[in-house]
């Protein structure tokens, strides 16, 4: 393997560039002197990075929604109707799934037949196909800053047009664009990939320009632990600092007991500063991101907006930086703009109402805070051992061990050995360890959880409890029919 964590040299990038380039008749129209250029004359307003740091200095939560469509005047109408009437303090570009994968004569294909229907027949915008002209054109049509999402094993071109077009803000990670997304491709390439990705993001930053990262914190989104999640986050993070990124946002996926997602975006921030640090990387900003539900959504548009009120809630009691947020048409399909607005409208509504207020100092909290590190520290002690020392070796060798394993990912790379579950207050417990590298007193420490719920449910602990809650929000009637069994459980 010659991968390695090691800053890959500028004439070494600056050679890689001129085939990434050339990979798609768009990457000619990049610039990278005009667009360094261009970007310093970009308002602070307007830039992710510096927007970050002063809504945390400012102790604020903004807000994002998820949001695309494939030609470039309705995905400018979308933008500006989401900044407008959502209210929306950073808008996102969300990117088509052709281009996700590097199929640019498809997603072509769908901009004409888009341009045909006069609709969106792709499920985003697609970059590469547009260039870095429309991508100006989009970005220089609204007053907040712009982000790329989207979920590419391979964004090498993709974010060469982004950011040449003054998109400050591009998601994802050599891990978290793969492991969740992609069945089979091989984990040191996707690395390799995005260590190109912040080399040019350094590179940036190098010459006075700057942009922020934001690993994709969420993973598969459903019962993923919180040290799982956060110790991806935290390696990425880390990967990222070696080229040269600054500015990183570190994100984290709702799983609905409130005590633990505060506790696991507060460890968050605090052990990837810690590790930061520790690494050598004393300049890089650290905010946060807190990710609404990420499963199934209940079908009921009320229901809904409990669900999303409730991940406002968690977000501004956590204190994130930012908040993604979701619309009550997610059981649906691809949301409406009007009701995009509306989920971004009730989201701000709910951080205003609790601006100031932080849900951070209990012993609960604390208590969970702890728990949550030193699961981390244990997952990361094995990383840095399996890779000789060198994290990128690590995260590869630490996937095909097992010591690192996310639930339900597709990735024929990941073990797929861990079970998780919810404890009789809902927070998310690992059933099965599979080869994560846990003490035995961590290891009783779940067990324990989940065998109270067990108890309470006159159930066993198995696979059942699984299956259960991955279908609880969205599946009331299991819900229902669970609480009913125990009521009579109980009466009997």
């Amino acid at each position: 393997m010659d991968l390695r964590n090691k800053k890959i040299s500028e004439e070494k990038f600056l050679k890689m560039r001129e085939e990434v380039l050339a990979s798609w008749p768009t990457g000619k129209g990049v610039d990278l002197k005009e667009a360094i250029e261009y970007l310093k004359k970009i308002p602070d307003h307007q830039n992710f990075a510096k927007k970050l740091k002063k809504a945390k200095n400012l102790d604020r939560v903004l807000i994002q929604p998820r949001a695309g469509v494939a030609l470039e005047h309705q995905h400018i109408k979308l933008l500006k109707y989401l900044e407008k009437v959502g209210g929306a303090d950073f808008l996102p570009s969300t990117i088509d799934s052709y281009t996700r994968q590097n199929r640019y004569e498809e997603a072509e294909v769908g901009i004409r037949e888009s341009i045909l229907s006069g609709k969106s027949m792709l499920n985003g915008f697609p970059v590469v196909n547009h260039g870095v002209e429309s991508c100006r054109r989009v970005s220089e049509a609204i007053n907040v800053p712009l982000q790329a999402r989207h979920g590419t094993p391979d964004a090498r071109l993709l974010t060469e047009i982004i950011h040449a077009a003054g998109w400050t803000s591009n998601e994802g990670g050599g891990i978290s664009y793969n492991i969740p997304y992609a069945k089979s491709v091989p984990l040191e390439t996707t690395i390799r990939n995005w260590q190109y990705c912040d080399r040019l993001v350094g590179y940036y930053e190098e010459h006075g320009v700057s942009l922020n990262r934001e690993p994709f914190g969420p993973l598969t989104g459903t019962l993923v632990p919180p040290c799982i999640s956060n110790t991806v986050a935290i390696i990425e993070t880390l990967l990222a600092a070696e080229q040269g990124v600054k500015n990183s946002s570190v994100g984290y996926g709702q799983l609905g007991n409130i005590i633990q997602d505060v506790a696991a975006i507060r460890a968050l921030r605090e052990q990837t500063e810690y590790y930061l640090e520790a690494y050598g990387f004393e300049d890089v900003y650290v905010s946060t991101v807190f990710h609404q539900w990420m499963g199934g959504f209940p079908k009921d548009e009320t229901e809904a907006f409990g669900l999303i009120s409730m991940g406002a809630t968690t977000a501004a009691l956590a204190g994130a930086t930012k908040m993604i947020t979701k619309t009550t048409h997610e059981s649906i399909g691809i949301p409406t703009m009007q009701a995009n607005a509306r989920g971004l409208k009730a989201s701000k509504e709910v951080v205003m109402l609790l601006r100031g207020q932080r849900y951070a100092t209990g012993i609960k909290v604390r208590k969970e805070i702890e728990q949550i590190k030193a699961e981390v520290d244990q997952i990361l002690d094995k990383v840095v051992e399996v890779g000789s020392g060198d994290l990128a070796v690590g995260a590869v060798e630490a996937f095909k061990a097992g010591i690192i394993d996310i639930p339900f990912a597709p990735s024929q790379y990941n073990a797929g050995k861990i079970l998780t579950a919810r404890d009789v207050d809902g927070a998310v417990r690992i059933l099965e360890f599979g080869n994560i590298p846990f003490d035995e007193e961590i290891k009783d420490f779940h067990y324990n959880k989940l065998e109270k719920r067990a108890k309470k449910e006159n159930r066993k602990v198995d696979f059942n409890m699984t299956i259960d809650d991955v279908y609880s929000i969205s599946d009331k009637k299991s819900m229902i029919d669970s609480e009913n069994e125990w009521w009579k459980n109980e009466n009997n």
